[in-house]
This record gives C-alpha cells, sequence and structure tokens, in this order.
C-alpha cells in the first residue's frame, strides 16, 4: 500500500514538474520575442541607417555580433564608444580603424536590457518571407455616376405605362387557356401592332434609353478610373508612403509649392536606397524577395551607385527611370497643387485616394469636370481666421445665409478658374 502511495506522489510530482517547467519554457520564450520585437524597434530607429544585419555598410554587420563579442563589451561601445577606445581596447580601436576612423554616435541613454534586446534582435533568425499571393486581385473600377438620371427615370416612365396599356389591351385574353406560349405572344405582339398609342410609347422609350446609355458612354471618354499601367520599377507606394510612413511630400516636394507635384530624382530614392539594396517586406505584385531585389537594383544601374563599394562610379553618365504617368488632365484643364495642397490643406489621399495601401498606383478618382465641381460645391471655407477676408465672408455668408461660404460661392463655379 505504501509503495502505492509512493508511486502515486512520485507521478504527482512529475506531472507538477512537468507543467511548471513548461510554464517557465514558455515564459522565457515569451520575453525572448518580447526582447526580439523591442530590440527590432530601438534597432531600426537608432541603428539601421548605418549597418546591416548581414554584411558591411557604414559600419560592420551586426548578424550575430554575440557571437563575437560579450554582452558587457557591447554594452560599454554602444553606451560610449569614444571612452571604450580610450582605455586602449584593442578590439575598439581596430573597429574604428577600419571603418575609416568616423566615430559612432554614444547611445548613454540606453539601459543594459536596451542593448540586450537590440543583441536579442541582432542574435534571432530572420523569418522566412510569406509567399507572395498568386494574381492581384482585380479591383472594382469606380464608374462615373454624373448621368442625366432623368432620361433613366423618363424611360423606365414610359416603359411602365407600356405595359399598363398593353395590359389593358389584354384583358380579353387573360381568361382564355387554349393559347400555347407562342400563340400568347403573338397575340402580345398583334395587340401591340394595332394599338398606335403603344406603338407612340415605343419610340419614346427607345429615344430616351439611347440618350441615356449614349450620353453615359460619351460622358466615360477620357475618363480612365483605375488605370495602373506597369512601371518600369516595381516601386509600391504601401511599402514607402504605408508601411514605412514616409511622407508624400518627401518625393513629390513640388506638390506645395508649384502646380505639378513632381517626379521624384533617383537621387532622392538614393536619400535611403545608398543603405538599402535588398528587399525585406512581404513580397507583392506576384514578385519573389528576390525580385524585389533586383527592382531596387534598377536605381543603383541608372545612378551609378557601386553598392559593394560603397561609392558612386566616377564619370558616371546618369540614365532616366522612365516613369509611366498615371494621372494626367486634358491640357485645357488648370489645375494646381500648391492652392489645393498648401492653401486648401488638403491631403493627397483626397484626389489619389488611399495610396498608402496600393502597391501598383491606380487612378482612383474619375477627375472629371463634375467630380471637381461637386468637390467646390462640398468644401466650406472659413475666412474668419484671417482679418483680410473677414469682411468678404461676412458678405458671402450673409448674401447666401450660411456660416460657412464654399468653394463654388467663393467663384469656384467660375470657367476662367479652369479653363482661360
Amino acid at each position: 500500500m505504501n509503495s502505492v502511495k509512493k508511486h502515486s506522489l512520485q507521478t504527482r510530482t512529475t506531472i507538477l514538474t512537468f507543467f511548471v517547467s513548461l510554464f517557465f519554457f514558455i515564459f522565457s520564450i515569451n520575453t525572448f520575442a518580447q526582447d526580439v520585437a523591442h530590440g527590432k524597434k530601438l534597432f531600426k530607429g537608432n541603428c539601421a541607417a548605418c549597418h546591416k544585419l548581414d554584411k558591411k555598410s557604414v559600419g560592420p554587420a551586426l548578424g550575430g555580433v554575440a557571437e563575437r563579442r560579450t554582452a558587457e563589451w557591447l554594452r560599454a561601445w554602444v553606451k560610449d564608444n569614444g571612452a571604450l577606445r580610450k582605455t586602449g581596447d584593442a578590439d575598439a580601436n581596430a573597429i574604428f580603424k577600419e571603418f575609416g576612423s568616423s566615430p559612432m554616435p554614444a547611445f548613454p541613454t540606453f539601459s543594459d536590457e536596451d542593448i540586450d534586446a537590440i543583441i536579442a534582435y541582432t542574435s534571432a533568425k530572420p523569418a522566412a518571407p510569406k509567399q507572395a499571393a498568386g494574381a492581384v486581385a482585380v479591383k472594382e473600377d469606380v464608374k462615373n455616376s454624373s448621368w442625366p438620371m432623368y432620361l433613366l427615370l423618363g424611360a423606365l416612365g414610359v416603359l411602365l405605362l407600356m405595359v399598363f396599356s398593353l395590359f389593358q389591351q389584354l384583358k380579353g385574353i387573360r381568361g382564355e387557356t387554349s393559347y400555347s406560349l407562342g400563340g400568347y405572344l403573338n397575340k402580345i405582339w398583334e395587340a401591340f401592332l394595332a394599338n398606335g398609342f403603344l406603338k407612340f410609347l415605343a419610340v419614346i422609350f427607345f429615344l430616351l434609353a439611347s440618350a441615356f446609355f449614349g450620353f453615359g458612354a460619351l460622358a466615360n471618354i477620357g475618363v480612365d478610373t483605375g488605370y495602373q499601367p506597369i512601371q518600369e520599377i516595381a516601386f509600391s507606394h504601401k511599402v514607402h508612403a504605408g508601411d514605412n510612413k514616409i511622407d508624400c511630400q518627401y518625393c513629390h516636394s513640388s506638390a506645395k509649392h508649384s502646380k505639378t507635384s513632381g517626379i521624384p530624382s533617383a537621387n532622392v530614392c538614393m536619400n535611403c536606397h545608398k543603405n538599402i539594396s535588398e528587399y525585406t517586406g512581404e513580397p507583392f505584385g506576384g514578385h519573389s524577395k528576390e525580385d524585389l531585389t533586383k527592382e531596387i537594383a534598377k536605381i543603383y544601374v541608372a545612378t551609378g551607385w557601386d553598392a559593394d563599394n560603397f561609392k558612386y562610379k566616377e564619370n558616371f553618365v546618369p540614365k532616366p527611370i522612365k516613369w509611366t504617368r498615371v494621372h494626367n488632365l486634358p491640357d485645357f484643364a488648370y489645375y494646381n497643387h500648391s492652392q489645393h495642397v498648401t492653401v486648401a490643406g488638403l491631403k493627397c489621399q483626397k484626389c489619389h485616394g488611399p495610396v498608402e495601401e496600393m502597391h501598383e498606383v491606380y487612378q482612383f478618382s474619375p477627375l472629371t469636370m463634375g467630380w471637381c465641381i461637386n468637390c467646390h460645391r462640398e468644401t466650406e471655407v472659413d475666412l474668419t481666421k484671417e482679418g483680410y477676408y473677414k469682411k468678404i465672408h461676412e458678405q458671402l455668408a450673409q448674401k447666401y445665409g450660411v456660416e460657412k461660404v464654399t468653394i463654388a460661392q467663393l467663384g469656384g463655379m467660375e470657367c476662367g478658374k479652369c479653363h482661360y
């Protein structure tokens, strides 16, 4: 009996030990994962400008640095590498000399836990990239909705009148059951031909329906909503403006003070891509990670950048990148970006849609005259903040019986504003 109790106690102890060990194992994994996540954030914000994990850049490669240096040495180096070099540390001075005697900024505010988190991130194995989705989903086209709806309503009204008149004409044969389907249709056709009013309504219906569909088709000529050309380089706005939060005006810098938003030069791209030569994010558009790394290399080909030696090639003639224009207004329509971006304070997404969610940019809005006019009719302007315009605002507000006047009421409906 005692042996049975002893065996039972040992079993319970073993089970308890197993669950306690499992708890601490899971806790340690979770703690390490949190350290890696925190370290990645610190690395991206403070180290990534000069360091890569797997290759030399401005500074040495940091992948697996914990295997080459002790934690104590790394903490001292990060907090104040200058002070560490002054102690005569051979490794510190050798690294300093190897990388052009360029001192690394000191980070005295980093705690030991912060530095350990960065080390944990540099020691973690990179996650395998997910397979790219097959074909890019076909998006819905945004159709122009400014057709003359009264034509459609008129056509439907005439059609209902035709049905009612035909129904009255066929009252006499509704109760007869000897007709087959073909015979009944023949009777309907005969009744239609015998009634001049029905034929008149049919002509009116045909004219109204033709006008509706005809004007609708004509109104869509030159409306390229959904247009999405293939670009020379697979540039993703989602990666740049969405994931990395790059402001639109960093690349399209002339939008705030010029008529056009401008196409960024390759030198603007190189501000970041001198140090970013490989694509490490999620693949998109049916491309693999290797394909997208080759797309980055196209910028180097255009600018003459030698990524291996980290310098531009001598006597190199830059080659322009042939971007394909997506948004294009007719020549007879005047549009000024600065007037909308700087003066009106509109966001780029107002006209271009959620570009931060688009890998390949497409024309989101119809950019038609009616679309612009509707925006001018709806957009209110508060002129009371500026003393110069206060009197004008009061006069216009009194004239139109509103508290805030719209762009249209300020003259935004005048033909000469956009056509001159």
